[in-house]
């Protein structure tokens, strides 16, 4: 008997095809992203992904997510991604690989570790040697993990994609750092991988994020004439198939807008345009991103710059085909519909939506101290579910020995993230009034030097908030020797724009009436290891007085049924019940004081140690946060923490619904959410 075909997967110049071990071969693709899925929902997610109809899923692998550290690998747990490629393989689908380093993806800088920027002249994305040796210890551990996994040895990742991520639309263009990528992926996962790189279909960004050896794709979105954006394509491979590498299912949200949607219709039908013209033409592939876009928990969402720094929000739902929680839309069976015009779907039945609860509402009142801590009685609902409900409440400033062990660093000036090596949340900058303020003084930040927000406290008292792209100036008094603190959030690096080298924290000095402040004491605030310790719930709790505005801990538990199934997190209220921040200074009858209402409020959430990521709902257009099921606890309280940053109600609760709520924003209304 002879030895089995060889297994392959190659580009056919004179066919304008792919070939599948010497047969044209055409994929459907779709986009997911394990970082923003728990591990337990992988199996569901793509279970429904290859009953819709898809040979094949897209996977990006952000560098940042499993180097934390300089030579500090993690890829335990959620971040086992060759556990997923395993799962993929398991269930009969394809791979496209796209493992950077940078891969955009509205990530956390762009999948790029922050500790690149310890190296404050650092040029990412270029030949820059310090950046490159980075890249290449990086590809050094990853790339051995994924070269078994190659199709042409038995695994099921058929090509690489990309070298690098849109790098035309990059200010370097560097030609050496691209053939520098390319050397190294064929060194690390030999010479047949295919691989590709993909850009927008406009001339100027494929000359840049083009490079021979590398098979140049598009991407584009419904609405695109097709016949334009292959043609430009075709400009730069004059053979060889049509591939949009992005097809938009829908698209991202950014604090502040109105929640994006693209409507069924008109994905199915540009998605049936292009298979059309792939039928009659040649053969032409397409990958939809995204298929699924699941949730940047913790501090992992990225931002835009468009004129302006964009945040992103923490649903990453991007109106696809399944939901941030994974269930079917129309939008998903459209695209079936439409797949199973020029291609068998596989046998049986769509997975159903993930079962939801609406838990009902957690209270989270202030208490008085007591030995043991505090018990409310149950509440009771249509479903007899009972929510045990009890409370710790400290203000952030009250707490520092907690949020960092190692102490405040001094300085003479401020310190951004970078320089004392904090990758993502909170650092709290302190120092002292150097004189008497007995008439308004402007605090005040130069344009874009506060990254993100700051939020000020003048004695421990709330003043207001500075921000990136808003309010640079408040006004003060007070007496010398009086203690200022702004709390420095980071809201995420820029993944995408002109630049991603995105600095954090205060990247100058505030000054008050002109004058620099100095003597700093900067405290790196570790906050998910103190909540991941027990922290607060395991404290014993202390007296608590009417809160004040400003950055406080609130916590509460709840128990479930027998049953944990996602669910959403809203606060009702939160915007609606103004709390009045006592000002000095601003007096609307020459007396020196004031009182200004607070309704914009934000903060971030856990569950059980697990960070949820950021809420904002007044800001919007997200107004809750998904709670995946498998981060809940049967038979014991789970543990709810919340960092409110301006100022909660006077009685803050939470409610829990078995549906998200979308597209309130501040922009399309001035009154608080509902």
């Amino acid at each position: 008997q002879g030895s089995p075909p060889a297994r392959s997967f190659e580009l056919d110049y004179e066919q304008n095809c792919f070939r599948k071990d010497g047969a044209p071969f055409r994929y459907i693709s779709g986009s997911i992203h394990y970082a923003r899925v728990p591990r337990p929902a992988w199996r569901n997610r793509l279970l429904k992904m290859y009953m819709s109809g898809l040979s094949a899923v897209q996977v990006y692998v952000p560098w940042n997510y499993h180097e934390p550290l300089p030579g500090i690998y993690d890829f335990s747990g959620d971040r086992d991604v060759e556990a997923f490629l395993d799962l993929t393989a398991e269930l009969g689908l394809l791979v496209i690989l796209r493992p950077g380093p940078y891969i955009c993806a509205e990530w956390e800088m762009g999948g790029l570790p922050a500790w690149l920027l310890w190296k404050p002249d650092i040029v990412l994305r270029s030949s820059d040697p310090a950046y490159l040796a980075a890249v290449d210890s990086w590809l050094h551990v990853l790339l051995p993990k994924i070269k078994p996994r190659l199709y042409q040895y038995g695994g099921n990742i058929i090509s690489v994609q990309q070298v690098e991520n849109e790098y035309g639309s990059y200010y370097a263009c560097d030609y050496e750092y691209l053939r520098h990528l390319l050397g190294s992926f064929r060194t690390l996962l030999g010479s047949e991988v295919l691989l590709f790189t993909t850009d927008s279909a406009r001339a100027e960004e494929l000359h840049c994020g083009t490079l021979r050896g590398l098979y140049a794709t598009v991407d584009f979105g419904p609405g695109s004439n097709v016949t334009e954006a292959f043609g430009a394509q075709r400009l730069v491979e004059p053979k060889g198939p049509l591939v949009n590498s992005e097809y938009y299912t829908g698209w991202l949200d950014y604090w502040g807008e109105a929640h994006a949607s693209t409507s069924s219709a008109r994905v199915a039908q540009g998605l049936e345009d292009m298979l059309q013209l792939g039928a009659s033409v040649n053969m032409q592939v397409v990958s939809l991103y995204m298929f699924h876009g699941g949730t940047n928990f913790a501090y992992w969402s990225g931002a835009d710059f468009k004129d302006q720094y964009k945040p992103v929000t923490t649903s990453y739902d991007y109106d696809a085909p399944l939901s941030e929680a994974g269930d079917p839309t129309e939008k998903l069976f459209a695209i079936r519909t439409v797949i199973s015009k020029f291609q068998p779907l596989p046998v049986g039945p769509m997975p159903p939506a993930t079962p939801k609860y609406a838990y009902g509402w957690v209270a989270l009142q202030k208490v008085s101290a007591c030995s043991n801590g505090c018990t409310a009685p149950a509440w009771h609902y249509p479903a007899a579910l009972h929510l045990f409900l009890s409370l710790q409440y400290a203000d952030l400033l009250d707490v520092l020995d907690v949020l960092c062990h190692s102490g405040p660093i001094q300085s003479q000036f401020p310190l951004t993230f970078e320089a004392i090596k904090q990758a993502h949340g909170f650092v709290l900058y302190h120092t002292q009034l150097p004189r008497d303020l007995l008439d308004p003084a402007r605090l005040g930040a130069s344009p874009h030097s506060v990254c993100d927000r700051g939020y000020v406290m003048l004695q421990k008292e709330y003043q207001g908030t500075l921000e990136r792209e808003g309010q640079t100036t408040l006004h003060v008094m007070g007496r010398e020797g009086d203690t200022l603190d702004v709390l420095l959030e980071n809201m995420g690096r820029i993944s995408f724009g002109a630049n991603v080298s995105d600095f954090k924290g205060l990247l100058g000095n505030l000054s008050l009436d002109s004058s620099p402040l100095s003597n700093w004491l900067i405290y790196p605030l570790d906050i998910d290891s103190a909540v991941q310790q027990g922290w607060p719930h395991a404290a014993l709790p202390k007296p608590s007085s009417k809160g004040r505005a400003g950055p406080a801990f609130y916590s509460g538990t709840f128990e479930t049924p027998d049953i944990t199934c996602d669910t959403f997190i809203k606060f009702p209220g939160w915007g609606k019940v103004r709390q009045w921040v006592h000002r000095q200074g601003e007096g609307e009858h020459g007396d020196g004081h004031s009182s200004s209402p607070v309704s914009i409020f934000q903060g971030q959430v856990w569950i059980n140690s697990f960070n949820l990521g950021r809420y904002w709902p007044h800001r919007g257009p997200q107004q809750t946060l998904f709670v995946p099921g498998s981060v809940l606890h049967t038979g014991r309280p789970n543990n709810i923490t919340v960092l409110e940053l301006e100022g909660a109600p006077p009685t803050p609760s939470l409610l829990f619904l078995d549906q998200p709520l979308f597209n309130r924003t501040l922009s399309r209304s001035t009154a608080a959410p509902e």
